[in-house]
């Protein structure tokens, strides 16, 4: 089965980017994100405007997928798709054109999920990118999601630890936008971080047991802060932005970083790989890298290409299925909230 390349189309529509890749076995022949700029004026995502946006993107981003990767449809092997969790209008989009040309192809199907493609992103075959051995511990975080995940093999995966409110990502925007950053604030705050006194201010760490995250605490410290600061200085934030930034992004790092500790000692497993959108924040990288001198740690961090939403993750996940055999009829479902 593995001696001819094998040719998968991965689709991924869980929110508000269409994207499609092509991967050949573990290589990545195109990646293409189509991204929905629309949600940017409303301060968030719409799931309806995300929905129809994404019948408008899939068939010009598969199209340009295919081109790119220079091969035709009917070389395809398999075709992967993203099944949940995320958006169910933008789910749909992007399993019912799979299942569809699974159909016309007579290809299996290959259903996915998100949050097992951005840990499995790191199997990628990239130049320069070390895999990581397993058991391993997987730091997802993104704007829906923030978990620990013990790894012991491609798909046997445990949540031991995870948010009991909020995700990372959004208290990154929700702070964001205390300080009237637009929306997606958190690269912003990311931005505004690097030129900012991390220790300026001091924000209580939430106590939460074990290895669970508490997000939703520390957001109503930063707002009843920036109000109370606001009312004695009506030019608080103009002149504080940096530090502000740079004191909020150390202190969720530090929040995260302080579980993963906790994680290592109760495990004994030291490599660490990040995945997710806010695995593209620069503290949180360097916090990653630090950690390898530091504690020891063996540490995977994602190319920026393949920390937020994109298909060549769902692509390598639907590889790794291809091989064991494990495949969807067209009555699979696409699910809002899955587990892994």
């Amino acid at each position: 089965m593995t001696n001819k390349p094998v040719y998968i189309l991965a689709i991924e529509s869980s929110c508000d980017d269409t994207a499609a890749a092509i991967l050949q076995n573990d290589k990545v022949l195109s990646n293409i994100v189509a991204n929905q700029l629309i949600h940017n004026q409303y301060g968030g995502v719409v799931p309806e405007l995300a929905s129809r946006a994404h019948q408008q993107n899939i068939v010009p981003v598969i199209d340009a997928a295919f081109r790119k990767a220079n091969i035709q449809k009917e070389q395809l092997t398999a075709i992967a798709f993203t099944q949940g969790p995320g958006l169910m209008g933008s789910l749909l989009v992007g399993s019912s054109f799979a299942k569809s040309l699974s159909l016309a192809l007579n290809i299996p199907l290959i259903a996915v999920n998100h949050m097992q493609a951005h840990i499995l992103a790191h199997f990628i075959d990239e130049e320069g990118h070390q895999k990581p051995e397993f058991p391993f511990l997987a730091l997802t975080i993104s704007g829906g999601h923030t978990q620990i995940v013990k790894v012991t093999n491609y798909f046997d995966m445990e949540i031991i630890g995870e948010t009991t409110d909020d995700a990372v990502g959004e208290a990154f925007d929700k702070s964001a936008k205390i300080v009237g950053l637009p929306y997606p604030g958190g690269p912003l705050v990311d931005k505004n971080a690097q030129l900012g006194n991390p220790k300026a201010f001091a924000f209580t760490k939430p106590k939460v047991p074990g290895l669970d995250f508490s997000f939703s605490g520390l957001k109503t410290a930063i707002l009843y802060f920036i109000q109370k600061n606001v009312a004695e200085n009506p030019n608080f934030i103009e002149e504080n932005l940096n530090d502000i930034c740079a004191s909020i992004q150390y202190t969720i790092i530090e929040i995260l970083m302080d579980k993963m500790k906790l994680a290592v000692k109760q495990t004994g497993i030291n490599r660490i790989a990040i995945g997710g959108g806010v695995s593209a924040n620069s503290g949180i990288r360097n916090a990653m890298k630090e950690a390898q001198t530091k504690y020891g740690w063996q540490t995977y961090i994602p190319k920026f290409e393949y920390t937020t939403d994109n298909a060549a993750m769902i692509g390598i996940v639907g590889y790794q299925k291809y091989l064991q055999g494990n495949f969807e009829t067209s009555n699979v479902v696409s699910k809002a909230r899955i587990q892994f």
